[in-house]
């Protein structure tokens, strides 16, 4: 009997603990997804090329004199002379190609690369990009590129109407450019490296620093600033640089944001993060509509009638709605984000007239978010 009630206090001890633990946040992310290692980064390229082949869809010389003067060059340097001749060809386009050169790119790696038409060529389609050299911003060639040209749109059409779907006019090519110069970055040689940031915050940076030094037992990481973090090497970790950054980019770290209303008002989007709060306010909102529709009827004569002519009786209808039937809604002090968007929801607010009420809000100081206005 004793035994009994000793295992039953044991299990209730037990359920008290695991109730009073601390549960695992849901917001925990990998520190590989919040902060990137300077120096280990892409390089834009840009180049300026020729696509041939086309099938009477490219740029017309007479308007686009860059490309006869390019096409002319080329043919320059394949022995043919044209210069004075009145070349009419518009089966080539010339085009601006652009690519990411990947950090740690080998030379002989294939990369893939963009072609954009820079003339008044109507499609790419079936086109083939020439040898075209790529530059990197301190101008020099760091890949070449040559290929046909894949394109997601096309265009086609008759003497009274024509369509076009996609856009015509910009094609990729995978694998269209052979590395031919490497980026040098000594990574394995580093003592002491930096993280930065992708959406740089106080909180997030100091606690990126925390998990770090915990997971490594050593001062090994300090956040100098909300968006970088420095981390120092430690001496003789196994595997070096890369067995480091390694495991330290699965250590989980819950980030912390900023409440902030993102506005785009070309489009009428608004995005609201979680922490997004306001104080006491009341909100009323009505607009004054009309609406004017003309549904004009024919009026003919009766059949075989020998007087009278068919006129048009114009017919107007108009509509006010001055937002009599909208009401004032209380919005309390700390309202949570979804309760903000029902109570605008109950208003019967649309999105435009969102976006005015809550810059009306900010300006009352009644709304503890930053507003970013876009577009």
């Amino acid at each position: 009997m004793r035994r009994a009630l000793y295992i039953r206090i044991a299990c209730l001890l037990l359920g008290a603990g695991l109730a009073a633990a601390p549960l695992p946040a849901l917001a925990f992310s990998r520190v590989k997804d919040l902060v990137e290692v300077e120096g280990i980064r892409d390089n834009m390229l840009v180049g300026y090329g020729l696509v041939v082949g086309l099938n009477g869809s490219g740029d017309s010389l007479k308007n686009a004199p860059f490309t006869q003067q390019s096409l002319q060059t080329m043919l320059e340097r394949m022995g043919v002379n044209t210069r004075g001749t009145t070349m009419q060809t518009k089966n080539v386009a010339a085009v601006m190609v652009t690519a990411n050169l990947p950090a740690f790119a080998a030379s002989g790696t294939r990369i893939d690369i963009s072609v954009s038409a820079l003339g008044d060529a109507k499609s790419l389609q079936g086109g083939t990009l020439l040898v075209t050299s790529m530059f990197g911003a301190d101008g020099q060639i760091y890949a070449v590129g040559q290929g046909p040209v894949a394109i997601g749109g096309f265009t086609a059409g008759g003497d009274a109407a024509s369509v076009t779907r996609g856009v015509p006019t910009a094609g990729r090519i995978a694998n269209g450019a052979i590395v031919e110069r490497e980026i040098g970055f000594a990574l394995a040689s580093q003592r002491s490296l930096r993280l930065s940031l992708r959406n740089p915050d106080l909180t997030t940076a100091s606690r990126i620093a925390s998990a770090l030094n915990a997971y490594i037992g050593g001062n090994v990481a300090e956040a100098t600033d909300p968006a970088t973090v420095r981390l120092t090497v430690p001496d003789g970790y196994p595997k070096g640089v890369m067995g480091l950054l390694t495991d330290l980019e699965q250590v989980k770290v819950d980030p912390d944001e900023t409440a902030r209303v993102v506005i785009d008002e070309q489009s009428g989007v608004i995005v609201m993060g979680a922490d997004v709060r306001i104080s006491t306010v009341a909100i009323a909102q009505g607009n004054l509509t009309i609406r004017v529709t003309e549904t004009p009827q024919v009026s003919q004569p009766a059949p075989f009638s020998n007087t009278g002519t068919t006129t048009t009786v114009p017919r107007t209808q108009i509509q006010i709605d001055d937002g009599k039937g909208n009401k004032m809604a209380v919005l309390h002090e700390g309202v949570s984000l979804q309760s903000l968007v029902d109570g605008l929801n109950a208003l019967g607010v649309g999105p435009r007239d969102i976006i005015s009420i809550l810059q009306a809000i900010k300006a009352a100081g009644a709304l503890q978010a930053d507003i970013q206005v876009i577009g």
